[in-house]
């Protein structure tokens, strides 16, 4: 193998690829990026054998070939590498070693077989269609802040999409929750998408693919089967298994009968409940809402801190109710609206409230209250 790449394209494509390969592990082969050169590009491919990411440079390739060495190693020295250079990749078979040239610099990185590199992509995806990165990234955005970090209920340790009949048809919904809130958002069925199972995207998988999107703003090949998914963004691939198990019916926990409405300028709320919770203890973090005609209280009383209260003008035309959340979970509900209200349907302090920005219909979220 001999190619000759531009430092920036090498790393940009080692910077997406080194994301999926963790710096301690019990397998070498796994410390190690792919690289298969051939035509006018070498292609790169790294995995923690539950994601797998490939991307395409462009590069002079003098002798087709493949060999794996040390991602982060080689990462480091391309990225302390000056803009411009042109760097040459030339592997040594009498010592199995890969030398990198670049100006001055010379480094020789050790190689294992590229025969031995492990595939994951394997296998047939049954249901594709295509959604634009803005579409997936907003999926991801308003919902991943409710992904359950508890190891226990692994089911709910990432993004459940599927398909769903949403109000105006057929929906592609993705679902979230931890127990304590709840977030759910959908966009119209993509075609493609119809008869896909429902599938559950692990966080660090959501982590990545949200990280690929941001740079990205044309459009997203998806690929589903039972128990893998694939995201072509750009000239980037990345395959990830699935979380093996159930989610459950979370519509059980959607309220259908709250009854007393809030409606309440919602960058207002974020700096009165933000303020407040300042004196709240870290470990509850929580914070009382007290209603009564078109006034709402914020108050905090910490034993240990202090205590505090803030009063808006608000829509609120129900009898008076007092119902207590957890600040934090508050501000990440609301910090996703695009409006300038929050709309909140209230039931009594025990019940679960639903959240929604009126400026986005799609979106729907649920909190769960705290006893305060």
């Amino acid at each position: 193998m001999r190619l000759v790449i531009e430092r920036g394209e090498l790393l940009r494509a080692l910077g997406h690829v080194t994301s999926v390969v963790e710096r301690r592990t019990t397998i070498p082969i796994l410390s190690n990026v792919l690289l298969q050169a051939q035509g006018t590009s070498v292609a790169l491919k790294a995995t923690d054998l539950e994601r797998e990411v490939i991307e395409e440079a462009p590069a002079t390739v003098e002798e087709p070939g493949a060999l794996t060495v040390p991602a982060h190693m080689l990462h480091d020295i391309v990225r302390k590498l000056a803009d411009g250079t042109q760097v040459k990749l030339e592997r040594d078979e009498e010592q199995d070693r890969l030398t990198l040239s670049a100006g001055q610099s010379r480094f020789s990185l050790q190689t294992l077989p590229a025969d031995d590199f492990p595939d994951i992509a394997i296998g047939e995806m049954p249901f594709s269609f295509e959604c634009s990165a803005t579409d997936l990234r907003r999926l991801i955005d308003k919902t991943r802040f409710a992904i359950s970090t508890e190891e226990t209920r692994y089911y709910l340790n990432g993004i459940y999409l599927h398909t769903a009949e949403g109000e105006g048809g057929p929906t592609l919904r993705a679902v979230a929750t931890d127990g304590h809130r709840l977030a759910q958002v959908e966009l119209a069925l993509p075609e493609g998408a119809q008869g896909m199972p429902g599938i559950i995207i692990p966080r660090k998988t959501v982590h990545e693919v949200h990280r690929l999107l941001e740079a990205s703003s044309g459009s997203v090949q998806v690929g589903v089967s039972e128990t893998k998914v694939r995201f072509e963004i750009g000239t980037v691939t990345l395959t990830s298994k699935l979380i093996d198990g159930t989610f459950p019916d979370y519509s059980r926990v959607i309220p259908q009968s709250n009854d007393k409405e809030l409606r309440v300028s919602n960058g207002d709320f974020i700096g009165a409940v933000d303020r407040v919770s300042t004196i709240a203890s870290e470990r509850g973090r929580a914070i009382k809402l007290s209603l009564d005609k078109d006034m709402l209280t914020l108050s905090v009383n910490n034993p240990e801190g202090g205590s505090a209260t803030e009063e808006l003008t608000v829509s609120y035309t129900s009898e008076p109710l007092e119902i207590g959340f957890n600040a934090r979970y508050l501000l990440d509900i609301t910090s996703q609206f695009e409006g300038e209200d929050a709309y909140f349907m209230l039931n009594d302090p025990g019940s679960p409230t639903m959240v929604r920005d009126p400026a986005d219909e799609s979106a729907l979220y649920v909190l769960m209250p705290m006893r305060v």
